[in-house]
């Protein structure tokens, strides 16, 4: 049990360094916790952002991980609005850039990660918007209204949730893709199509292949020339709009540990308990790169689900308790009414069975690798997705003319695939 004379200190008001310093007391821990975060908000959840809290059917509080008074009630110092500007490991300090100092016995790095600018002309433009933080939704609402257009740049996950929240508010997206096709660093072309197809047969414009060459402003001399009208792209075609969304990916917020000689690459290098280089440094969460189990390989994964796991194994850690087990990594999207669910991670696959109805939904993509179940995508079929999780875990495979089949119960194809799964 950690002594009261200890301090942790987590840099990062995330989901990550919530659920640490949540984590570390439910554990046991009695000593000081300082819980540092650089916007004014107490911690709060960021996957509502592009989704309910855009829609507008959520207000800011239904964001927050637990009520404010809480973090209180536990003993934690929320200190916010707040930047560590150092870390100095051999004082066991970090110096804030208000000049303050404070020393730490445990430091938990939990900075997450920053999105990805826009690489071109007239990215500095008024109207041109981000989608991380409640500062930059509150700003995007106002475009996504009645009558407006919004130029969507980045064919992802958030590209693709924002601009199904844009159509049902009664705005005109237009979703400018730089790849062949849409979703294409995170899925299948299985799935990349069935995404097109949906989001084009509810209304929504989509550009593939499509290279923006330059955001410009109203032309004209009576223009203050300050705000984006219009996206150019490489093949000359020029999209009016009354604002953008860039949503071209996130960067790890890791120079901080750079700086202080701990070793990154992909994130902040971590062992299995989220242990540095330094034995008294942590890193959770989107900045963190960790050995993944079932993979073999090293990885920096960005899902709420994985930055809970961090946290909790790091509180382990620091309060000498057993670590949670390993789970299966698992993401979400909500789109329109598709509601996507993915457990595992593609890459290795060699085989990607479809299991569909006559219906748009329920449909599921299973990907495998020499007939081992590796991941699944499943939009609105959660059963397909529990029994996915479950052969994945335990390595599992299921017969994939089963799988194929609508027919066949998913209960009955994962109970025939772990009859046969190694023990």
């Amino acid at each position: 049990m950690a002594k009261t004379s200890e301090t942790v200190i987590i840099l990062g008001a995330g989901q990550a360094g919530g659920q640490c310093a949540a984590s570390l007391r439910r554990s046991g821990f009695e000593g000081r916790i300082i819980l540092v975060g650089e916007e004014p908000h107490p911690p709060y959840q960021r996957p509502p952002l592009s989704k309910t809290y855009l829609s507008g059917e959520i207000d800011g509080s239904r964001l927050w991980l637990q009520p404010p008074e809480t973090w209180t009630e536990q003993g934690v110092e929320l200190r916010l609005s707040s930047r560590a500007k150092r870390i100095d490991p051999d004082r066991k300090l970090v110096v804030f850039s208000n000049g303050r100092e404070d020393t730490y016995t445990h430091l938990v790095i939990a900075t997450g990660s920053r999105v990805r600018p826009l690489p071109v002309p007239g990215a500095e433009l008024d109207g041109v918007r981000y989608l991380r933080s409640i500062a930059d939704v509150d700003k995007l609402k106002a475009d996504v209204q009645p009558g407006k257009r919004i130029a969507i740049i980045g064919g992802g996950y958030i590209g693709l949730e924002a601009a199904s929240v844009a159509s049902k508010l009664g705005a005109t997206p237009i979703v400018i893709e730089a790849m062949d096709r849409l979703l294409a660093r995170v899925a299948v072309p299985e799935v990349s199509d069935f995404y097109r197809q949906a989001h084009e047969a509810r209304g929504i414009s989509i550009r593939l292949d499509a290279q923006v060459a330059a955001l410009k402003p109203k032309a004209g001399l009576l223009s203050r020339g300050k705000t984006v009208t219009r996206v150019e792209l490489n093949t000359g075609e020029k999209i009016a709009c009354d604002s953008v969304l860039v949503g071209i990916g996130v960067m790890p917020n890791q120079e901080l540990a750079a700086a202080c000689g701990l070793d990154t690459g992909n994130g902040i290098l971590v062992d299995d308990q989220c242990r540095t280089r330094d034995p008294s440094i942590f890193a959770i969460g989107d900045c963190a790169e960790q050995h993944n189990w079932l993979t073999d390989t090293r990885l920096r994964l960005e899902s709420v689900p994985n930055a809970l796991d961090q946290a909790k194994r790091a509180a382990a850690a620091i309060c000498a308790a057993p670590a949670p087990k390993p789970e299966v990594p698992w993401f979400w999207s909500d789109q329109f009414d598709l509601k996507l669910q993915t457990a595992g991670l593609i890459g290795a696959q060699d085989t990607t069975i479809t299991r569909a109805g006559d219906a748009e939904t329920p449909r599921s993509f299973f990907h495998l690798a020499d007939g081992v179940l590796i991941a699944a995508d499943c939009i609105n079929d959660p059963q397909s997705f529990m029994a996915a999780k479950l052969m994945i875990e335990k390595r599992a495979k299921p017969d994939p003319a089963a799988l194929a089949d609508p027919d066949v119960t998913m209960k009955d194809v994962m109970k025939a695939a772990l009859a046969g799964a190694p023990a």
